[in-house]
């Protein structure tokens, strides 16, 4: 009953966010986000350990400063959930725009992997993307079912074939092989399962092999795609790149390494848009000690 009672309101949250103007949404998302910084929590304490472990050579000072940022990015991307998951398609479209080095919707390509992260826009990014294009996404299953019901729904409601992520290897494969790109991210520490320790800012991160696993297995080219918060309150940019050349190398370790270094190139563009709330060094390698 709290359980439903609950969904009610964050339904009925979302969809009068949905009908804010944009802008007023976001502002009022950056304005709560600061002055939650400001309350001691859990999450906040992640972040901080977060970005003292990335950025070491970085001031105190600094990282307070990212920290805040970031927690305002969090809560706005939170918020922005109602346009995302209620508005509608026009108005989601008006709000992105598109930079991409290969041509989109083009099957003659072969199989396709849309190589994700876990910026705070990435939800915007995918959710466009399906507005124009048929598209399957991986999703990781909530603690919530009911919660977990409500996001499967509404970020497949232009018609994304939701995939879970645990058991998904043959529908993935599937819908790779019938010509539908599949979206996943694999830029969270989801235990030591199918992993590996590679270094993510020269700190060792258990890192998934999902992607050239599925790579190998399809035959897919894997392409990287980020989604950025733009300036003024405009919207997001949805930024797709060139297929990775040579990967799946056929060292998955080797594989990993290079997903990092290229995430790490890209957050640095944009620091405070990553999702340091994640404990992304929640496993650490035998011997060492735990940092949250």
């Amino acid at each position: 009953m709290i359980q439903r009672i609950g969904l009610f309101f964050t339904v009925s949250l979302l969809r009068l966010l949905a009908a804010l103007p944009y802008g007023v949404c976001a502002r009022i998302g950056m304005g709560l986000g600061a002055l939650l910084y400001r309350i001691p929590s859990r999450r906040r304490s992640v972040v901080q350990t977060n970005l003292r472990l990335c950025f070491p050579d970085q001031s105190e000072a600094h990282r307070h400063a990212l920290g805040q940022a970031h927690f305002s990015h969090v809560i706005r991307s939170y918020l922005e959930r109602g346009v995302q998951w209620y508005g509608c398609a026009g108005k989601l479209n008006d709000l992105v725009e598109l930079e991409s080095a290969i041509e989109l919707g083009n099957t003659e390509a072969g199989p396709t992997i849309f190589l994700g992260f876990h910026f705070v826009a990435i939800e915007a990014g995918c959710m466009f993307y399906s507005i124009k294009h048929p598209v399957a996404s991986l999703y990781s299953k909530m603690s919530n079912p009911l919660l977990e019901l409500l996001a499967k729904r509404q970020r497949g409601r232009f018609g994304t074939e939701m995939i879970p992520r645990n058991g998904s290897v043959r529908q993935a494969l599937r819908a790779l092989k019938s010509g539908t790109p599949l979206m996943l991210a694999a830029d969270m520490d989801f235990g030591l399962r199918d992993s590996v320790f590679v270094p993510f800012f020269n700190v060792p991160a258990c890192t998934l092999t999902s992607v050239s696993r599925l790579a190998a297995l399809s035959g897919a080219r894997v392409v990287p795609f980020t989604t950025s918060v733009l300036p003024g309150y405009r919207g997001y940019k949805l930024k797709i790149f060139d297929a990775l050349a040579g990967y799946p190398c056929g060292d998955e370790k080797v594989d990993a390494l290079r997903m990092n270094a290229f995430l790490e190139q890209q957050v640095r563009a944009m620091p405070e848009q990553y999702y340091w709330v994640h404990r992304r060094f929640k496993h650490r390698p035998e011997g060492e000690a735990p940092v949250y």
